[in-house]
C-alpha cells in the first residue's frame, strides 16, 4: 500500500512538474518573439519591456491573493482555469495586429500563471512525502525546462511563419488543461481526506519570534530581488545583446538563450534536494553570492566565454528559488498559498519591472552598459547573514 501510494504521489508531482513546464514553456514565448514583434511592430525597447512588465506585474499582484484565498479555500480545478486564460492570450498574440492587442494577450498570460502558480506549487508541497525541497526542486524544474524550451521552438516553428506560428503553442495550453483536471480530481480528494482528519497533527504556529519572521521574509525577497532582476536582463535582452554585440543571427541567440535556459533547470533540479541535505541557506549563499564572480566577468568576455559564462550563470543563479520558498514555507507554517503566491508573484514583479527599466536603459545608453550595471545585483546576496537559524522540526500543514 506504501509503495502504492508513492507512485501516486509521484505522478502527480510529475504531473504537475510537466504542467508547469507548458506554462512556463507559453511565457517564454513572448521574449522569445521580441526579435519578431520588434520588427513587425517598429517597437522600441521600452516598449519591449511594457510587454514583459504588462503580464509579469500583473501576475505579480494577483498571486498573492490567489494564494491567501486558496489558503482558506482551496480550489482544486481552479489549475485547469488558470490554463484556459493562457490559451486565450496564447491565441490573441498569434492573430494581433496592434501593440495594444498584444500588451492585452500578455496580460491573459499573465492572469493564467497567477491562477496556476499558488495552487500548483501546493499540489507539490502535498505530494512531496516530506520532501519538500525535492518536491519544489521538481516542480520547479518544470517551469524551467518550458522556459528553455520555448526559445528553442520559437526558433523552429514559429521564426520561419511569423507572428501567427504561436499559435501551434495552443496544444500544450490543451494539453496542460486535460492533465490539471486530472491532478485537480486527485487534489480534491486529498482536501475532503485532511478536512475528515481535521488536520489534527498541523500546526500553524510560528517557529520564530514574529518580528524575526518578518525581517527574515524581507531578507528573501530582497535576495529575490536581485536573482530575478538579474535574471530579467539575460532572459529579454540576451539575444538582442549577442545580434548586437557579437553581430550573431537571430536563430544563434536563440540557441545561446536556450543554453542560458537549460542550465537555469539543471541548477533548478540540483537546489532543491541538496537543500533537504545540507540546509537552505548554504544553497541561497551559494546560488546568490556565488554568481558574482561570472556576472562581473560576462560584459567582457568573447562570444565563446559569453556562452560558458551565461550557462554556469544560469546554473548557479537558479538553484536558490526552491530553497528560499521551502525556507519560507517553513517560516510561515500553514500558508502554502499565501507565500507561494507571494514569492512567485515577487519573482513575476520583479522579472517585469527589471525589464521595463532595463529597457528603458538600453534606449538611454547601450544594451552592453545593461550588462556591466546589472553584473552587480547578485552582491546583495551578502545579506543572506541575516537569516536565522530555524528550528530542526516544525510540523506544518500543507
Amino acid at each position: 500500500m506504501a509503495d502504492q501510494q508513492q507512485k501516486t504521489l509521484f505522478r502527480v508531482l510529475s504531473a504537475v512538474s510537466v504542467c508547469h513546464m507548458l506554462n512556463d514553456m507559453v511565457q517564454s514565448l513572448l521574449p522569445s518573439m521580441y526579435p519578431i514583434l520588434k520588427t513587425s511592430f517598429n517597437l522600441d525597447f521600452s516598449q519591449i519591456g511594457l510587454i514583459t512588465m504588462t503580464y509579469q506585474v500583473l501576475a505579480s499582484l494577483l498571486q498573492p491573493f490567489i494564494g491567501s484565498y486558496t489558503d482558506r479555500r482551496p480550489m482544486p480545478f481552479s489549475l485547469p482555469v488558470g490554463m484556459v486564460f493562457t490559451l486565450a492570450g496564447l491565441l490573441l498574440l498569434a492573430v494581433a495586429p496592434t501593440f495594444a492587442l498584444i500588451l492585452t494577450a500578455s496580460a491573459l498570460i499573465g492572469v493564467g500563471s497567477a491562477i496556476f502558480h499558488p495552487e500548483a506549487s501546493r499540489v507539490a508541497r502535498l505530494a512531496s512525502g516530506g520532501q519538500h525541497g525535492l518536491a519544489q526542486s521538481l516542480f520547479q524544474v518544470g517551469g524551467n525546462a518550458g522556459s528553455a524550451i520555448g526559445p528553442l521552438l520559437v526558433a523552429l516553428v514559429v521564426l520561419p511563419i511569423g507572428q501567427g506560428g504561436a499559435a501551434w503553442f495552443s496544444i500544450a495550453a490543451l494539453l496542460g488543461m486535460v492533465i490539471l483536471t486530472w491532478v485537480g480530481g486527485w487534489y480534491k480528494a486529498q482536501i475532503a481526506q485532511l478536512h475528515g482528519h481535521r488536520r489534527a497533527a498541523a500546526s500553524t504556529e510560528l517557529p520564530l519570534p514574529k518580528a524575526t519572521v518578518i525581517r527574515a521574509i524581507a531578507v528573501l525577497l530582497a535576495l529575490i530581488f536581485s536573482k530575478f532582476f538579474y535574471s530579467a536582463s539575460l532572459t529579454n535582452y540576451f539575444t538582442f545583446y549577442l545580434i548586437s554585440h557579437f553581430h550573431v543571427s537571430v536563430q544563434t541567440s536563440q540557441l545561446y538563450l536556450f543554453a542560458f535556459l537549460g542550465a537555469a533547470a539543471v541548477g533548478t533540479l540540483v537546489g532543491g534536494p541538496i537543500g533537504d541535505r545540507i540546509g537552505r541557506t548554504a544553497v541561497i549563499w551559494y546560488s546568490i553570492l556565488g554568481v558574482l564572480p561570472f556576472t562581473l566577468a560576462l560584459p567582457y568576455a568573447n562570444l565563446f566565454w559569453t556562452g560558458v559564462l551565461s550557462v554556469i550563470i544560469g546554473f548557479v543563479i537558479a538553484s536558490a528559488f526552491s530553497a528560499i520558498l521551502v525556507y519560507a514555507q517553513e517560516l510561515v507554517p500553514g500558508r502554502v498559498g499565501m507565500i507561494s503566491g507571494l514569492f512567485f508573484g515577487f519573482a513575476f514583479g520583479m522579472g517585469g519591472i527589471g525589464a521595463a527599466v532595463l529597457g528603458r536603459l538600453a534606449d538611454s545608453t547601450s544594451i552592453e552598459f545593461v550588462y556591466q550595471i546589472c553584473a552587480f545585483l547578485p552582491a546583495i546576496g551578502l545579506l543572506t547573514a541575516l537569516l536565522p537559524k530555524l528550528p530542526k522540526k516544525h510540523p506544518s500543514v500543507i
